[in-house]
């Protein structure tokens, strides 16, 4: 269910990454160790920014400055999930674009470091529930139907069924994406799947009794 991710980095872009003149390039380590680390997950940053911004252009800005941003910010990073805290990145760029970069949006987002490490221990130590009946019926149903039925649903429910269902992550890790404690996370996948199955069982009912009618 995921979306290929198109080429991000044009030469423009590259170059001009937002470092100061004259300041210092990466170790080589450091950059090594951020291509192991975060770039195997730019698929699902960008299936991310496309579901929260609904703008397959915008969304390829969106990743590339995430991008950008996850490299200078690396070393804040603590270890844990690096899907998580990459897509927490993501997810302060897609507000910051759609609000058009105003100066407000500070109080909306989470800081790019994430939780710390107490927190996040707190939040590993939670297990996930078993799949819900509406997860059963997201799993079968046709996947352009549930893409549809995800981009009408209002956030922040839209993007909490995007970490979760589409890009698997964890209630832990979706609850460090969102800077929300696991009983909002768990309250607004009940909430945005109770959504999906309203508007996805009725098709599925008349698909059901059409193919009858066939028979």
């Amino acid at each position: 269910m995921k979306t290929s991710l198109p080429a991000l980095f044009t030469r423009r872009r590259a170059a001009n990454d937002g470092s100061a003149p004259g300041s210092p390039s990466p170790g080589a380590g450091h950059v090594h160790q951020f291509q192991q680390l975060i770039l195997p997950h730019l698929d699902g940053a960008y299936n991310l920014a496309r579901f929260l911004t609904r703008d397959p252009v915008l969304s390829e800005d969106v990743v590339q400055d995430a991008i950008l941003r996850a490299f200078r910010a690396f070393s804040q990073f603590r270890g844990g999930s690096a899907r998580a805290w990459l897509f927490a990145i993501v997810r302060n760029c897609a507000r910051s674009a759609l609000m058009g970069g105003a100066g407000g949006l500070a109080s909306l987002v989470i800081q790019e470091g994430g939780l710390n490490d107490d927190a996040r221990a707190q939040l590993m130590d939670q297990p996930d529930p078993g799949p819900t009946p509406e997860e059963e019926v997201l799993r079968k149903a046709d996947i352009s139907r549930v893409h549809a039925a995800i981009e009408a649903i209002p956030e922040p429910f839209r993007e909490t069924i995007v970490l979760r269902d589409l890009e698997d992550l964890s209630y832990a890790e979706i609850a460090t994406v969102t800077g929300v404690a696991i009983g909002t996370v768990m309250s607004r996948l009940s909430r945005g799947r109770a959504m999906l199955a309203k508007e996805l069982l009725p098709a599925r009912k008349a698909d059901d009794e059409q193919s009858r009618s066939v028979k």
